[in-house]
């Protein structure tokens, strides 16, 4: 009898192979058949009209330290995400000497947003080592799978102190054994991979520039020969990539002999600075050097709103008369109270958050009903109010408080160059690239990316009216197998036997991505923002129903991953070959 039978479904199984309709049949969290299923099942779901999918494998998230109080891993298990990778861009939470606690989060805080006071509130660093990193994190059953990677500025502040945060200092010959020794020692524990920042971007909230930003050849020859001698993990690298910098980390990859794993977007200073990066991953490739972009399928973009962490007003005099109301009397005073609205628009001070806001408006939008992320420039806010003859503070004023006040509007401030996402489109549909960059469980004053692979099927499968679409199954593939293959998670984000069962069974017709709003659920009553979606009927890990129909089921079948899983398909191979 076999433990489940999805029946009837429309089956995209995450190899990028067409869709076909078929039952799905599940046994001991495995996959055990697709086609037709014949035979009892301890339970039936009738799949008739619905998609059924592998899971989502989300390899680039911050979940860090959210990892550690909050099993259900919202709002990513929300959006069918069944295997989570965190540790990227050189920060995170391990190693840590006693004492430095307040510095690896004053670095996560201004690296990734996420509030210091949440984070001192939430993470109890039960710790020190890499390892005991993630044996706290395997001491909890969780909605989903995880996986974390050595981050780079922990392990320069272990090994260095204070030093490994001063941009004039470079570590010892002593002080580069120890580094290498500890990520050889993080990888030989299950870590995935080791991340490491080369953004300018990235800056604790004290000011100071990432522990990572100047690490020259020698320190990352020294981690390259670490993660040689561990014969493990991925090298995930955030860069401005300046000219020459690919070609370092690319030096890296290959003397460890481990893949490479970068970011990809576009930058509005340098718009055609990716086209660059991408030629180099082909080149690396080609070379043999394994090595992917993570790119992603929406514009990067700030949410502007009263209670979010960009208020446009913020800075106003006679805004902070009324900062401390609650929001929708905040929002009604704005409205009935002339004098008020007048002076928020006419008096307004002149300063760089204005100054920065004044240009903003120029490439800000409303949402709206449809979650446009692919607005037309025509629709910005300062061209909006120049056709409407009325000042664009004006009308940014009116639009955030209506109603109740929680209205989001959308700044893309990455990915958006041009006004569309035909770059972006290039980027997803580049064979060198898989989807990532949604940052989940950081940003969370600012933006809500971790509904990046609903969006990808909803969007770029359905909605898209301002540009070619992207076929069902190639989109499935660049989620699923595709990024499970980036980190060697070969065991999932496929739908064929003796794969894992992770699923979703998805109404593609009802799928949304929901609207942003801002909750008030972190440690130390901090605020984020979050979408929850409608459409996803069930996800299953393991073969264990986590979510239905949008609501947990309580049952927490997911754990840590440790290092690179082994391909089902393969050792059936080898099986076969034996007999």
């Amino acid at each position: 009898m076999h433990d489940l039978v999805i029946r009837n479904g429309t089956v995209v199984d995450g190899s990028g192979a067409e869709r076909l309709i078929a039952d799905v049949s599940v046994s001991d969290g495995l996959i055990t058949g697709v086609g037709t299923v014949e035979g009892s099942a301890r339970r039936s779901i009738d799949a008739d009209g619905q998609l059924v999918l592998p899971g989502w494998v989300d390899i680039h998230t911050h979940y860090d330290g959210q990892a550690t109080w909050d099993p259900e891993l919202t709002p990513s298990s929300w959006h069918g995400v069944t295997t989570a990778v965190f540790g990227n861009c050189g920060v995170g939470f391990a190693p840590v000497k006693d004492g430095a606690e307040d510095f690896l989060i004053n670095l996560m805080e201004g690296v990734e947003d996420i509030p210091g006071s949440v984070l001192a509130e939430g993470i109890d660093f039960r710790w020190e080592t890499f390892p005991e990193y993630l044996d706290a994190l395997a001491a909890t059953p969780r909605v989903m799978d995880v996986g974390a990677q050595v981050p780079h500025g922990a392990v320069r502040f272990y090994v260095m102190g204070e030093r490994g945060a001063d941009h004039r200092q470079v570590p010892t010959e002593p002080e580069l054994a120890e580094l290498g020794r500890i990520v050889t020692e993080g990888l030989a524990a299950g870590a995935l991979g080791f991340s490491t920042s080369r953004t300018v971007k990235h800056r604790a909230a004290d000011g100071r520039a990432t522990p990572s930003l100047s690490a020259t050849e020698p320190e990352l020859a020294a981690v390259a020969a670490a993660m040689r001698a561990a014969e493990a993990g991925v090298l995930q690298v955030n860069s401005d990539f300046e000219p020459g910098d690919f070609a370092t980390v690319r030096r890296a990859a290959e003397m460890a002999g481990r893949p490479l794993s970068v970011l990809l977007l576009q930058v509005d200073d340098h718009p055609d600075r990716w086209r660059t990066t991408r030629d180099e991953l082909h080149a690396a490739n080609a070379a043999g050097v394994v090595a992917t972009g993570q790119v992603g399928c929406r514009p990067i973009g700030v949410m502007l709103g009263l209670d979010a962490t960009v208020n446009p007003f913020l800075t106003h005099d006679a805004y902070r008369t009324i900062a401390e109301l609650p929001l929708a009397e905040r929002a009604a005073r704005i409205r009935t109270d002339g004098s008020l609205r007048r002076n928020l628009i006419e008096n307004r001070p002149t300063n760089a958050h204005t100054e920065w806001m004044d240009y903003a408006l120029t490439r800000a939008y409303e949402l709206g009903e449809g979650l446009d992320y692919e607005p037309d420039p025509s629709t910005a806010i300062a061209s909006r109010a120049a056709a409407s003859g009325v000042d664009p503070w004006a009308l940014l004023l009116d639009l955030l408080a209506a109603g109740d006040g929680s209205t989001l509007l959308l700044y893309p401030f990455e990915n958006y160059t041009n006004g569309n996402l035909e770059d972006i489109r290039a980027m997803l549909t580049d064979p060198y690239t898989v989807c990532g960059i949604g940052d989940a469980g950081a940003h969370v004053g600012t933006i809500c990316d971790a509904s990046y692979p609903t969006y990808l099927l909803t969007h770029w499968t359905r909605d898209r009216t301002r540009g070619e679409r992207l076929p069902l199954e190639f989109v499935v593939n660049k989620q699923t197998r595709r990024t499970a293959e980036t980190y060697g998670l070969l065991d999932r984000g496929l739908l064929r036997p003796g794969y894992r069962a992770d699923i979703n069974i998805v109404d593609h017709a009802a799928l949304s991505v929901g609207r942003p709003q801002l909750v008030f659920d972190l440690p130390a009553g901090g605020k984020r923002l979050v979408q929850r979606p409608s459409g996803y009927r069930h996800t299953f890990v393991r073969g264990v129903e986590t979510m239905a129909d949008g609501e947990p089921t309580g049952a927490r079948p997911g754990g840590l991953i440790r290092g690179a899983q082994p391909d089902p398909a393969a050792a059936a191979s080898r099986a076969a070959a034996t007999r």
